[in-house]
């Protein structure tokens, strides 16, 4: 019991709880294996991109389980037909890379629902050309990153009220790309580089994670970071070119998925079930702001890129208070907790 006491007061910074739980999990186990045993009646949930790839799996679970799902989308249309036959289920309109969007879905929930237990930041955008939204800010950044600040940040009153909500964001491996550039985020002054851009993103919600557990703990609100895994059948690489995954080493000359990149990949079941897990498990009702993969919290990863677990350098606690005070200025919004 002191020991558990000890992790709620500590926060992650550097990487101090980063170390595995053991939870009896793995690569290979599912959203079924995670959730087994677990009620979440009355329990109300949002899950951006919540009516495809893990997203759509991770709705399907926690509603299965008795929970109400609320899915923002912005296909409302493409939503219902994906949603469709799955109970316990609400469908909203939002669009992640316009902040009017996001404010407007907030606003219409908060009226409706004053409590929200878990908030899962699932949504995200990869392998894009350069695009920049109508504040100039680079789309990957704005789509990944702000908008779960922003969503957040305008659901704390719901958060809050809760006693015992999780936030969930969903981040990346691919965080091992890029450390955040703080001097300049938007690609003003640099060439743009797409997994470069994903990485800052990834590593932004890393750093987001951890700050957003440190200050909101104390309203018994904890948060989560989570690496999906490589998983197959999902809409992320819908704008990726074919020389970019030959470059990457997952496809041949020829076009061909290589074997063993096959063999590493998880079904959408295996990739969703970090998430789930986070949401759910009682294993962390005592510890947030720790960054996990494959149904456990994760390790430090090596210096060498890419490698299991993360990067001290997205745990970084004066650049975890940084990015919070740039995020304030980026979307014009004080998140005071």
């Amino acid at each position: 019991m002191f020991q558990q006491t000890m992790k709620m007061e500590q926060n992650n910074y550097y990487g101090a709880l980063q170390k595995p739980l053991d939870s009896g999990f793995n690569a290979r186990s599912s959203t079924a294996d995670v959730i087994k045993g677990i009620d979440l009646t009355g329990k109300i949930a949002i899950v951006t991109g919540g009516n495809t790839g893990i997203g759509l799996e991770t709705t399907r679970t926690l509603a299965a389980s008795g929970a109400t799902v609320i899915v923002p989308a912005r296909d409302t249309e493409k939503a219902k037909k994906n949603l469709y036959g799955i109970d316990n289920v609400e469908i909203g309109s939002m669009d992640l890379i316009n902040p009017d969007s996001v404010d407007a879905f907030a606003e219409k929930l908060l009226p409706l629902e004053d409590l929200l237990h878990m908030l899962i930041n699932n949504a995200g955008i990869m392998w894009v050309p350069l695009r920049k939204d109508n504040r100039g800010i680079e789309s990957q950044l704005a789509t990944n990153y702000l908008a779960q600040f922003q969503l957040t940040a305008r659901l704390w009153p719901a958060l809050k009220k809760a006693n015992g909500a999780r936030v969930v964001n969903v981040s990346s491996q691919g965080h091992q790309f890029a450390p955040f550039n703080f001097d300049d985020p938007n690609f003003q002054n640099r060439e743009y580089e797409t997994l470069q851009a994903y990485g800052q993103s990834k590593t932004a919600v890393n750093l987001f994670s951890v700050e957003l557990d440190s200050r909101g703990k104390k309203f018994n609100v904890r948060t989560y970071a989570v690496h999906p895994g490589s998983i197959g059948g999902t809409e992320l690489a819908r704008e990726a070119s074919l020389e970019l995954f030959q470059q990457m080493g997952f496809l041949d000359a020829d076009g061909k998925l290589r074997a063993e990149v096959a063999a590493s990949l998880k079904t959408v079941p295996q990739g969703a079930a970090t998430t789930v897990w986070c949401a759910t498990s009682p294993l962390l009702n005592n510890i947030g702001g720790v960054y996990c993969e494959d149904g456990d919290i994760a390790p430090i990863a090596a210096e060498t890129s890419p490698s299991v677990g993360v990067k001290l350098y997205s745990l970084d606690e004066s650049d975890a208070k940084r990015l919070w005070n740039l995020s304030e200025e980026m979307t014009g919004l004080k998140f005071s907790i």
